[in-house]
C-alpha cells in the first residue's frame, strides 16, 4: 500500500544542509521528533511532498530530490535555515484527523493576499489549472502539506482561514504575498472526475 498522510503536521523541521543543483538536490532536515522514528527507506511529507529517507544521523534525516520533484514543487527554493512542515506516513493503526493526502503535489500556487481576521489569518492563493478545477467551497485542499478547508473560491483563487493553532504549529504563519506553495487537490475529487469521464466515454 502506498504511503498516506493526513495533512496534520507533526513538526516544523529546519533545513540543516542542502547540496546539488537544478538536476538534483539532497537536503538534510533537522527534527528530533521526526528523525528518531524514521527508518531508512520510509516516507515523509516535506511541505506536502512525499519523499524517501536515505540517511538518518542524529536529529537529521536526508532526502533526495530528483528533477521531476524540483520541477513540480517549490522545494527547489528551500535553503539552509528554511523551515518546512513535516509529517510521517500514517500507520495502519493511526487516527485519521485530516483528509487523505498522498504527498503528490498537483501544482504550485502563489500567495496573493494575507489578511488578519480576528485572532486568525485569511490567506488567498492563486492556484494553477491542475488544482483549481478540483476545488469546491468547504472542500479539502493541502497547502504545504497542511490539511485545510476552502473558505472562499473565485475562479482560480481560493481562500483558507487559518486559526491561531495552525499558525503556531505549521509554517503557514510565515506566508507572505508572492510566496509559492505546494498544493494537492482532494483525491476524492480526482476519482469522481475519472469515473464521470469513463461513464461518458
Amino acid at each position: 500500500m502506498p504511503p498516506v498522510f493526513t495533512g496534520i503536521i507533526e513538526s516544523i523541521g529546519t533545513v540543516a544542509t542542502a547540496s546539488g543543483d537544478e538536476t538534483g538536490r539532497r537536503l538534510g532536515i533537522e527534527s528530533s521528533l521526526v528523525a528518531r522514528d524514521l527508518p531508512i527507506g520510509s516516507s515523509v511529507s516535506v511541505d506536502g511532498t512525499c519523499l524517501t529517507v536515505v540517511e538518518v544521523h542524529g536529529d537529521v534525516f536526508d532526502v533526495e530530490l530528483v528533477t521531476e520533484t524540483l520541477n513540480r514543487t517549490s522545494l527547489g527554493a528551500v535553503a539552509v535555515g528554511s523551515r518546512v512542515n513535516l509529517e510521517r506516513a500514517m500507520p495502519a493503526t493511526g487516527r485519521f484527523d485530516g483528509h487523505i493526502v498522498q504527498g503528490h503535489v498537483d501544482g504550485v500556487g502563489v500567495v496573493v493576499a494575507v489578511e488578519g481576521e480576528g485572532d486568525g489569518v485569511r490567506v488567498s492563493v492563486d492556484a494553477p489549472g491542475s488544482v483549481a478545477g478540483y476545488l469546491v467551497e468547504k472542500g479539502s485542499v493541502s497547502v504545504q502539506g497542511v490539511s485545510l478547508t476552502v473558505a472562499g473560491l473565485a475562479g482560480s483563487r481560493f481562500q483558507v482561514a487559518l486559526i491561531p493553532h495552525t499558525l503556531e504549529v505549521t509554517t503557514l504563519g510565515d506566508l507572505a504575498v508572492g510566496d509559492e506553495v505546494n498544493l494537492e487537490a482532494d483525491i476524492l475529487a480526482k476519482y469522481i472526475e475519472a469515473l464521470i469521464r469513463k461513464r461518458d466515454a
